[in-house]
């Protein structure tokens, strides 16, 4: 089946004071396009409505899986990245509509305390939870917990923000 079309998504890298990165632990392990052993953990990230503005996208995606409102805009990545899933995922996820995603990625300082993030209930409750575990992690760390074929992604919104994440000594 030919599918040239990438579903329009954001993604959010939550910064912490330390420079460390927001990851969450995909809640739904049979879900394919999510998951693979070993590669549980992604950032927040989701699509974009019909009509809906990037900028609006990433505040309300990440609140509906982090319940996070505290932020503050630290750079939006310079280019839309895509990729493709692999064409046995493809063919079961969005009922086969997309080949892959194209993300817009921003970068957000967050000015909460940690008791704000509610991945159990997030947005008050009023979204499914999509993450199951969450925790700070080094920038450098995420390309290696993503599912391969998300880390291009991954590597290229590493290097964008790399000037964010916490300096070594």
């Amino acid at each position: 089946m030919n599918r040239p079309v990438y579903r329009p998504c954001v993604g959010v890298m939550l910064i912490n004071r330390a420079g460390l990165v927001f990851i969450g632990r995909r809640r739904n392990k049979k879900l394919v396009e999510h998951v693979a052993p070993g590669h549980e953990w992604q950032m927040p990230q989701g699509g974009i409505d019909p009509g809906e503005d990037p900028w609006v996208a990433c505040l309300r995606e990440l609140h509906e899986e982090t319940n996070v409102r505290s932020v503050s805009l630290l750079a939006e990545a310079p280019d839309w990245y895509a990729y493709d899933l692999p064409n046995d995922v493809a063919n079961k996820a969005w009922r086969g509509r997309y080949q892959g995603q194209r993300q817009k990625w921003f970068a957000l300082r967050f000015e909460g305390d940690d008791s704000e993030i509610d991945i159990h209930a997030p947005a008050q409750g009023a979204h499914k939870p999509e993450f199951d575990a969450w925790r700070w992690e080094p920038m450098a760390h995420l390309p290696d917990l993503i599912i391969p074929f998300k880390r291009p992604v991954y590597e290229k919104v590493v290097a964008d923000f790399a000037p964010f994440a916490r300096q070594p000594g």
